[in-house]
Parts: C-alpha cells; structure tokens; sequence
C-alpha cells in the first residue's frame, strides 16, 4: 500500500516562486511506485489548492486559468487520521476526501519555513519532514542563529542588529555607531529572509541610509556585519536528525556581483530556458578545496545540525576570508533551495533516495513524539463551579 504524501509550497512569502520551482523538481523526483504525491500550492493570500495541473511548471505562468483547473482544499483531524477536504464538495460530488500519511513542506522565507508552517501540522498532529519549529524559527533569524551557533564554538562574524522603529527614530547616531564599530565595507542584511533578498554591499558611507532603509522595507529587525573583501563562499548540506547526520561534498557558487545576489541564484540560466532553481546556479562541485578544509567544513556543518537540532536536509553557507584563512558559518536554509539535491547527487545519493530518506526521518520522529507524554488524566474540573463571587471549589 502507497504511502500519501502531501507536498506543501508556495506561501506568502517573497520566496513564494521559488518554492514552486524547488516543489515541482521534488514532486517529479519521488518515488511513485512507493508514494502517492498530493500537490497542495498554498497561495499567496493562504488559500490551498490541488489539482493534477500543479505538477507542470509551466501552468503557473497563469495563475488565474491555473485555479480554474484546481480545486480549493484544506485539512481538518478526524480521529487517528489527518484528512485533506474538498471545499466546494457537496452531497452529490464525486470528490472524496483524501488520507494524509505525510506533509512535505518545500517553502523557503518568512510566513512558512521560519515554523510557521510547522506549527500547522503539529496542530494537525501530521508527520511531517524536516526540521521542527524551533530549529525552523531559529534558523530562520539570522542573528538568533549567530548567537546559537557562537556558543556551541563555531566562528561567526560580529554583528550588530538593530530595529526598524529605532533606526527611523535616531538614524543619524546609529549610522555613526555602525561605521565606528563595523567599519567599512559592511554588509546589510533583512534577519529574516533567503534568497539573498534586500542584501546590500556598503562601502561609502553615504550608501548606508538607503541599503538599511531597503532592508527594513522586508523585515523588522536588520543585521550589519563586517564584509570580507577577499571572500569565498562555500556550502554544505547535511541530511539526518538529532541520533545520527552526514554531511555531503561542498560547492562553491560563483557571483556576478560583490555578493551572491538573487539574480544569481534563481535566474542566472534564464536565457537557456526555464529556471531550475538553485540547481542552475554556477558552482563548482566539489569545490576546490585542501582535504583538510574540506573535512573542517563538513564537521562545522554536521555540529551546527546538532546544535540546532535540525531534521531532515539542510544547507549551511560558510565564509573565508582569504586574506586571514579563517572559515565562518554564515547562515543555514532549514529548506534549501533545490532540496540542495545537486550536493547530495554528487556525493553519491540520487534525488529519489534523498527524498526517501527525509521522509524516514519524519515518521521516526513522530514515531518518538508518540511516545512522550502531552497530557496527563485528571478531572480538575469536576469541582468547579462559578457563582456571582467566582470560583467555587478551586481557587484561581
């Protein structure tokens, strides 16, 4: 008996295209023989839909005439099971509600994979793969993420992060505090977005206002950080949970700009055809790298999994500044752009296998949650009573 699976992307998020993107290359990757794949596109205003359509690319170049073929959908817990309604199925209606085994959320930003969306299907009490709300909350705010990781003794950049509302309020005097303890080049950042959105390279002071100023149009807190001048980017992926991971080989994706820009990730093949994603982006796979940086990466990524707590697959982006030869941790995707399933190919793990391997892990995560305990029997409220003057019978 197949296993259903539903896959959820899309979401209101700035990342809301490229979910699609990385959704569609999974759902045409899973193991059919083994799975059957639900497509639920959640919309940018939350709306849910199915359909059969939603497995082609190239329907949602049309979103209108693509809902006309879809129909809307949500889910609901009915007993021991999770089940996907129809929502315009009435008594007649040859639409049968649908059993879910599985969510497989691919949606990458704020609003979904920050553990938003996680906090759904813990509502629901659905298995659901990758990480959980904590690791996806923390993961999703760049400098919880810093503090995080620091402690555990990995290297990071210092930073400062400042907030919206006070930096309208005192500009000036913040400005002055980033270049006297920052300094410049700097970098300027929204704390809670992928994809390298409303990221800015700073090296004139007079730049500074407006590259903040676009950041906080995207996010409420910011995060400024010292820039390497002469930088290499590298990243790693890293697949398991909390018992047991591994890391894959490491790339090294190559800008067009001072920083890896969103143009470069997401539409730098877009001449050659439709985007496939992160899976388009130039790199060099495995990067040139000494075996020993290589080995010291791959430990940093699998540490700073552990440290988080993290499931399933995960990117980690690290830095080197070459002119010291020192390595620092960046930022992780808790959902990869890609699935990150071109790292994972080029060590030796098919796309299909990944995605089989991820969804072990979130059944055998649910499989421990059954055994904790959430409630406990008691009957407190057989005593209790209100009157005109409260509580009677317990005390509030």
């Amino acid at each position: 008996m197949k296993i259903n699976i539903a896959v959820f992307y899309g979401c209101r998020s700035v990342e809301h295209e490229v979910s699609i993107i990385s959704a569609v290359q999974a759902m045409r990757a899973i193991n059919r023989d083994k799975y059957d794949v639900t497509p639920v596109y959640v919309t940018k205003e939350g709306e849910m839909y199915t359909g059969d359509c939603l497995f082609s690319i190239e329907e949602y170049r049309n979103l209108p005439e693509l809902f006309k073929k879809c129909d809307k959908v949500y889910f609901v817990r009915s007993g021991e099971k999770v089940v996907m309604k129809y929502e315009n199925s009435g008594l007649f209606s040859k639409k049968k509600e649908r059993s879910i085994d599985v969510a497989f959320p691919v949606v990458h930003g704020t609003n979904c994979e920050d553990g938003t969306m996680q906090g759904y299907f813990e509502y629901l009490g659905i298995p659901y793969v990758g990480c959980d709300i904590l690791s996806s909350a923390v993961g999703m705010d760049k400098a919880v993420f810093k503090d995080v990781v620091k402690r555990a003794g990995v290297p990071v950049l210092d930073s400062i992060e400042i907030r919206a509302r006070e930096y309208t309020l005192n500009k000036e005097a913040i400005n002055e505090r980033l270049i006297k303890e920052i300094g410049l080049p700097l970098i300027v950042k929204p704390v809670n977005l992928g994809s390298s959105v409303g990221i800015t390279k700073v090296s004139e002071e007079g730049k500074l206002d407006e590259a903040i100023s676009l950041a906080i149009s995207f996010s409420d807190k910011v995060l400024i950080e010292k820039a390497i001048n002469n930088l290499r980017e590298i990243n790693c992926s890293v697949l398991g949970d909390a018992d047991s991971c591994e890391a894959s080989v490491c790339e090294e994706p190559f800008m067009n700009d001072e920083i890896l820009s969103y143009e470069d990730k997401y539409l730098g093949n877009s001449k050659s055809g439709p985007s496939k994603g992160m899976a388009s982006l130039g790199r060099k796979i495995p990067a040139e790298l000494s075996d020993e940086r290589a080995n010291e990466i791959k430990e940093l990524a699998c540490k700073i999994f552990k440290c988080m707590g993290a499931n399933g697959v995960v990117r980690i982006d690290f830095m080197i500044d070459k002119d010291t030869d020192t390595v620092y941790a960046n930022e992780i995707n808790t959902i990869p752009g890609s699935l990150a399933f071109y790292l994972w190919e080029a060590s030796g793990v098919k796309y299909s296998e990944l995605l089989d391997r991820m969804i072990e892990l979130a059944f055998k995560r649910q499989r421990n949650r059954d055994n904790l305990t959430f409630t406990i029997n008691t009957n407190i409220l057989s005593g209790v009573s209100f009157g005109s003057k409260g509580a009677k019978g317990a005390k509030m």
